[in-house]
């Protein structure tokens, strides 16, 4: 194998695939990069058994052939070439040594056999249908901060993508809840997902699939199985595992009595919420809300620190007490982009819905705390 490529664009490519290899692995095949060179394209896969990232980039092929290198060595050695540099990769004979140079840079990298890398394999994946990648990014951004890291709730570690219905329209409906707070959000459903399985992506999958989405173009075309999702578009595929468990029955968590209905501005509110929660207790970051008539009043206290009061006017004529953790409450608020967003609450025990007014793809549940 030998070949020629802009600095630049290997860059770019091993920025997106080196970043699914874990730093420590204890099989030493995972820590490297697949690489294909061939017909004038360069091919790189990584994955780690989970999760798997393809690229294809431009490149100027004298011999076409194909090995493994450590992957995060190859991209600290192409991210300290200069700018503007051609990078040239050459396999010795045997295979085992990669000879990088740029300049009057040589580097020599020991390989490992392309037959020792795994594949994870998509086999059948039944329902293909594609998406605007403003709404895939849309998507993951409103509910992601929701997933659950506990790792003994597998099954919450990730976000919940199913075929639903609202009010007689069939919708692509992404759920995350963490038994705290809960975030839906729901698109039209589009042509080719009708009766798609209702399947769990991964919390790495979702970081990975987030940071390529920024760069994608168009349409991201997505197939999945019971077991497998693919995401492709432009040169890039990503490939991940579903997470294997039931998603419990977040309908039931979303209140339907709640009829305390409070409005104002989001933005106000945030930045009301960030001020006070300075004092609140480390732990909880608890913040109570005292809404009286069309005022509403922010607290916090801790033992150390003192106490912190902000008001603010609010639309609505209710009476409630009721405290939440500042984070979860401020991670909700960020997410509402238009310029009113909406409490319903029912009572100081009971959970509470928040929904941006110009937004109707988006609901939020968050659960009190007692303060």
């Amino acid at each position: 194998m030998k070949l020629s490529i802009e600095r630049a664009a290997l860059l770019r490519s091993l920025n997106h695939v080196q970043s699914v290899v874990e730093r420590r692995n204890t099989i030493p095949i995972l820590s490297n990069v697949l690489m294909t060179a061939k017909d004038g394209v360069l091919a790189m896969t990584t994955t780690d058994m989970d999760l798997e990232i393809n690229e294809s980039v431009a490149a100027k092929i004298a011999k076409p052939g194909s090995t493994t290198a450590p992957a995060h060595t190859l991209h600290d050695i192409v991210r300290k070439m200069p700018d503007g540099s051609d990078v040239e990769l050459t396999l010795n004979g045997e295979g085992t040594q990669m000879v990088v140079k740029a300049g009057r840079s040589q580097f020599k990298l020991s390989c490992l056999p392309t037959s020792d890398f795994p594949a994870i394999g998509t086999g059948d994946q039944p329902v293909n249908f594609g998406i605007p990648a403003a709404d895939l990014r849309a998507l993951i951004d409103r509910t992601k901060f929701a997933m659950s890291t506990e790792e003994t709730r597998y099954y919450l570690n990730g976000i919940y993508l199913h075929e639903a219905e609202n009010e007689g329209v069939k919708v692509l409906r992404a759920v995350a809840t963490d038994g705290h707070r809960l975030a839906r959000f729901e698109m039209p459903l589009p042509d080719g997902a009708k009766g798609m399985p209702g399947v769990i992506i991964p919390r790495k999958a979702i970081g990975e699939l987030r940071k390529l989405a920024d760069e994608a173009a168009d349409e991201i075309r997505i197939s999945l199985s019971e077991t497998k999702i693919r995401f492709a578009f432009d040169h890039v595929v990503l490939t991940s595992k579903l997470i294997d468990g039931t998603f419990p029955d977040y309908q039931r968590v979303i209140p339907q009595g709640n009829n305390k209905i409070v409005e104002l501005d989001p933005k106000a509110f945030t930045h009301a919420i960030d001020r006070v929660s300075t004092i609140s207790d480390g732990k909880s970051r608890a913040v109570k809300i005292t809404l009286q008539g069309k005022q509403m009043t922010l607290s916090a206290s801790s033992p150390e620190s003192g106490s912190a009061t902000e008001e603010l006017e609010v639309n609505g004529d209710t009476d409630i007490e009721i405290g939440f953790n500042a984070k979860y409450l401020l991670d909700i608020t960020s997410q509402i982009e238009g310029e009113g967003c909406r409490l319903v609450l029912a009572d100081p025990a009971s959970p509470t819905i928040i929904q941006d007014n110009s937004d109707p793809s988006s609901l939020y549940v968050l659960m009190p705390l007692r303060v």
